[in-house]
């Protein structure tokens, strides 16, 4: 049998994972990438390449990277491509039926919840802020909805108490491959028959924003706890000590009661009261400086029984 012509429409390190394990994939041929313009970045702010055009490039694939990909002129080059399918990982653009309408079999989407869970712009985020032990990775059809399309096939993951959004990205993204090795490829082979999603059970992921990001001690230590975990991936969450700000990392939540903001520096270990519980802080990142443990933060900030953050 021949192999699948695959186009892949990508941007960040979490796609990069994806398109290599195409190429890796004997089945497939990737016969050309769209990813996002270059961006400004660093504190020079030079353009740069995204993680996906800067890979794809290496391998010697066609890239295309317009600032709108629903351009009759972008469309006629993609079609040159002669695609049978195309496979969208964190692209982050809207994509018109005109496009959809190119490949045989349509586009398909790798989405970081168990849909219809989660859709939208955060899922990793918000499953883990919402303190799910269990969530997964799906492979769906592409619609004109947002991540309303069939579901072709899923992946479910334990999520620990420990565990960071930036963790939890790493092994979806592993697992999205190997959605696109057993399902996608069954799919196309016509071995497979994609599965309404049911609407009825529809929970939305909305982009985080930066208001959501200060802590508020009267919250329960669990919360707090799942915030900061969630938010690893960006864009992070801080306090206030000493009057200035502090990032905090990684954290765990303890039985014991403090009033909400208050610090115990017991066995030089940076514990905060909450309003339900205690949140120790194990990494943090105070103000102009790098990150360190909560021990090396205590010291930093000068921090003694009894003071208060927020």
């Amino acid at each position: 049998m021949s192999k699948v012509r695959v186009c892949f429409l990508g941007t960040p390190e979490f796609a990069v994972t994806a398109l290599k394990g195409l190429l890796a994939d004997e089945h497939f041929e990737v016969v050309g990438v769209v990813t996002q313009p270059d961006r400004p970045a660093g504190r020079k702010l030079l353009l740069t390449p995204s993680p996906v055009k800067s890979f794809a490039l290496s391998q010697g694939l066609e890239v295309l990277s317009p600032e709108k990909i629903n351009q009759e002129l972008i469309l006629q080059q993609i079609e040159k491509w002669d695609a049978e399918v195309a496979v969208v990982v964190a692209f982050g653009q809207i994509l018109s039926t005109k496009f959809l309408n190119l490949f045989p079999f349509g586009a398909v989407n790798i989405h970081g919840s168990l849909l219809p869970a989660w859709r939208g712009a955060a899922p990793i985020q918000r499953s883990i802020e919402a303190g799910e032990q269990e969530t997964g990775v799906t492979l769906q059809k592409i619609v004109k909805e947002l991540d309303a399309g069939d579901v072709l096939g899923t992946r479910k993951i334990t999520v620990p108490l420990e565990m960071t959004a930036m963790e939890l990205h790493d092994k979806m993204a592993q697992l999205g491959v190997e959605l696109l090795h057993v399902e996608l490829m069954d799919y196309v082979r016509g071995n497979l028959a994609p599965i309404p999603q049911d609407h009825s059970q529809v929970t939305y992921a909305k982009k985080i924003e930066k208001s959501e990001c200060l802590i508020d001690w009267t919250w329960p230590a669990l919360k707090i706890h799942h915030k900061v975990r969630a938010f690893t991936m960006g864009p992070g969450v801080y306090t206030v000590a000493q009057a200035k700000k502090l990032k905090i990392h990684r954290s765990f939540p303890l039985s014991g009661r403090l009033s909400p903001g208050e610090v115990s520096v017991k066995e030089q270990k940076l514990i905060v009261g909450t309003g339900d519980g205690l949140l120790e802080i194990l990494e943090a990142q105070p103000e102009s400086k790098a990150r360190m443990s909560g021990a090396d933060a205590l010291r930093s900030l000068g921090l003694t029984e009894g003071d208060r953050l927020g």
